[in-house]
């Protein structure tokens, strides 16, 4: 398999704007004891919180971003970093399972955004209404390191772009590939031709997370989308 160095700076991820706003439970109450108080009952049921206290069968606590920021808890992207291998959603995605999330990422706007669009498009055809809007945040993140690279030549079956056959080829190859110890996977975008993406598989290798450009969404009766800058 090929391996690529990289040393690569601010790759794209979007993610709702909805998971970039400051603390909603905060407004709810006049104190800072009193805000502890109502976070350690969320705690109960936020999976995010519980996996950065229990840790979970698939991911050890130790590997989460606060491990290795003891000093400086209130590092920006700690949570969002956690949250992306804390929560799965069901089936799991290309290249990884239900047990365990992943750091999705690509080398532009137009590819991320490709992504997004695609899976939150086929959200709605699920219901038949192409009637949406949806405001995504960018998180930027930097990569060093030698990472296996792959593309639909060389991996034809996990890149597949139907997600009931190239999801499970792409979930198998990501678990070989963590146990021969490799952290993440360059690969090429299914959903933008050109494109190129990024999984990271170990939260530690996530560097330097920090907010970019808001955009929005917008469906208005069809499965084509609009994107533009958020106001």
């Amino acid at each position: 398999m090929n391996l690529q160095l990289i040393n690569d700076r601010a790759l794209v991820r979007l993610i709702p704007a909805t998971y970039h706003k400051p603390p909603v439970l905060r407004g709810l109450v006049d104190s800072d004891d009193e805000a502890e108080l109502l976070a350690e009952l969320e705690a109960m049921t936020n999976q995010r919180l519980k996996v950065e206290r229990e840790g979970s069968p698939a991911l050890d606590r130790r590997e989460l971003a606060f491990a290795r920021r003891s000093a400086d808890l209130r590092v920006y992207g700690q949570s969002h970093i956690n949250a992306a291998f804390a929560y799965t959603r069901t089936g799991g995605n290309r290249f990884n399972d239900e047990s365990r999330g992943a750091w999705y990422c690509a080398y532009d706007l137009q590819t991320s955004a490709a992504e997004v669009g695609y899976h939150r498009t086929r959200e709605l055809s699920f219901i038949g209404v192409y009637d949406d809007e949806a405001r995504y945040v960018e998180l930027l993140a930097d990569f060093v390191g030698t990472f296996p690279s792959i593309s639909s030549a060389s991996h034809p079956d996990a890149l597949q772009d139907d997600p009931a056959l190239g999801y499970p080829a792409g979930q198998a190859l990501a678990r070989a590939l963590r146990a021969e110890g490799h952290r993440g996977l360059l690969y090429q975008s299914v959903r933008h031709k050109g494109g190129r993406c990024f999984v990271a598989f170990d939260p530690h290798i996530v560097q330097n997370v920090r907010p970019g450009a808001s955009w929005t969404f917008t469906w208005s009766g069809t499965p084509d989308y609009e994107l533009a800058a958020a106001a």
